[in-house]
């Protein structure tokens, strides 16, 4: 079973893109445990110190944090990745509109990029949603994700 926290900086204002990490958590939560931690925006020093409060609480998980210079991957990698983690928590950080501290960064245990390509935060909200249950349904053998 697995065990995925994604903590992510400022609110969602675009009610479509909320409604739809909403559905993914929903359906994330039924196979598995799913958090989802939304942080206060303020500056990137003080969301670094909250994000890593948070992360005091997860001292055995895996950490991902989202940054433009980190390592990119394929879906099924993605899958692979998380399925050989066999059971550990895994913890996804989203910065705010000016991204990450160098703290935050330098406590992750991998720097991950969705793109080469800059979003927004609530963009990357959902994508990483969507692709958290992308890889629990490819880990599960479910249609969801088709070659």
């Amino acid at each position: 079973m697995f065990r995925y926290t994604v903590i992510a900086v400022g609110r969602m204002k675009n009610k479509a893109l909320a409604a739809l990490c909403d559905d993914f958590g929903k359906r994330l939560g039924r196979s598995g445990n799913f958090e989802l931690i939304e942080l206060k925006d303020a500056d990137v020093e003080a969301e670094g110190t909250r994000i890593l409060e948070a992360l005091e609480k997860r001292k055995d998980a895996r950490i991902y944090a989202m940054a433009e210079e980190g390592k990119t991957r394929t879906s099924v990698s993605f899958a692979k990745e998380l399925f050989a983690l066999q059971g550990q928590s895994a913890v996804f950080i989203i910065g705010g509109a000016y991204g990450l501290s160098d703290a935050v960064k330098s406590r992750a245990d991998q720097l991950f990029a969705l793109s080469p390509m800059t979003f927004t935060h609530e963009i990357a909200r959902m994508v990483m949603c969507e692709q958290l249950y992308r890889a629990v349904s490819i880990n599960s053998g479910s249609k969801y994700h088709h070659e």
